[in-house]
């Protein structure tokens, strides 16, 4: 049969040609160099056009994709989140970040919802001042505890609570409630109550027991006030009842407790501050301040009396009673279940 007259007829002079075992490598490397420079030319109704220059994809771009399972997920099928994947899957540093945020919905957040006129923003910064307010008590609590004004840092620390009681009242009162209101109090109650009122309690604490002592009780209080704050912030609200002492609560405690000097041992007063901190996180039902204004009249000359004869003993035993309130009440809610 005889050759194709294109083909040239190999002598004994002339050399192998490459074999593919070693050209394969040069074939595929010059085949990706002229894809690189290659301007893509497409024919259309008989016109040639030129298109832009691409750079062909890397053999390897899509391993990633594949190994997380991102190729199923244009699939309506599956309900899981692209971005949910693509957010724990390692990026290669040469390569740009990817952005799949719809850059046209994103927007500020308006900090008072609904009419925004101005009677409406002076009546926002009021109730917000009143927060910044106690914020500030709480500072200036934590500054004269430092320099060993004891007493006045209390005095600040029951403002605080007072500018914390207000800000609320006054928010629903104006109707200038907001989640940014409620954010910002829970901040500055933290501030002022979960480490002002610590920072005076040890300050109070120095002398009369031992550092590390005082250290822990302390410690104990700031912890268990984050702890009740961020749950309170996430938990369903009753109206009734709260779940664990309130941090403000508990500040009042013992704001009034080093104001008054109560006449206890050291570590009594450090066992108290370490059971507040506990009754803070605990599960069991407290009364609101609104149940408890409805007792009858009568029921409120008992303290005011004892306050008369001795107001250190007459508060030792209203906070005693409140606090073993919590587990009867939930007894009791427990054998009526």
């Amino acid at each position: 049969m005889p050759r194709a007259p294109w083909r040239r007829r190999r002598t004994t002079d002339s050399p192998r040609p490459a074999g593919r075992r070693w050209a394969g490598p040069l074939r595929r490397s010059s085949t990706f160099a002229r894809q690189v420079l290659l301007v893509r030319v497409g024919r259309r109704d008989g016109d040639l056009r030129t298109t832009d220059l691409t750079l062909p994809e890397h053999r390897y771009a899509d391993r990633q994709r594949r190994r997380y399972g991102l190729d199923r997920l244009s699939r309506p099928s599956l309900g899981v989140a692209r971005a949910e994947i693509e957010a724990v899957m390692p990026v290669s540093p040469a390569l740009p970040p990817m952005a799949y945020a719809d850059e046209a919905t994103a927007g500020s957040i308006p900090l008072l919802p609904g009419e925004r006129t101005m009677a409406r923003r002076m009546k926002f910064g009021v109730v917000n001042a009143c927060t910044l307010a106690s914020l500030m008590l709480g500072m200036l609590a934590i500054f004269l505890a430092m320099q060993g004004e004891v007493r006045i840092a209390a005095l600040c620390l029951i403002a605080c609570v007072a500018f914390d009681g207000l800000d609320g009242a006054l928010a629903r009162r104006l109707g200038v409630a907001s989640p940014f209101g409620a954010q910002m109090d829970s901040l500055a109650d933290m501030c002022s109550f979960g480490l002002a009122a610590p920072v005076v309690v040890y300050a109070s604490l120095a002398g009369s027991v031992s550092t590390a002592a005082a250290a822990v009780a302390c410690f104990l209080v700031a912890a268990c006030a984050a702890i009740r704050l961020a749950r309170f912030n996430v938990s369903p609200k009753d109206g009734r009842f709260f779940c664990g002492v309130p941090t403000t609560m508990a500040a009042a405690v013992l704001a009034v407790t080093v104001a008054i000097g109560l006449p206890v041992p050291g570590l009594v007063l450090v066992a108290g501050v370490a059971l507040l901190a506990f009754a803070m996180v605990s599960s069991f039902p407290y009364a609101k301040l609104a149940r408890l204004v409805k007792l009858p009249p009568w029921l409120w000359l008992a303290p005011v009396i004892g306050a008369l004869v001795d107001i250190r003993l007459t508060f030792a035993l209203i906070v005693v009673g409140y606090l073993v309130s919590g587990p009867v009440l939930w007894l009791r809610q427990r054998r009526t279940a």
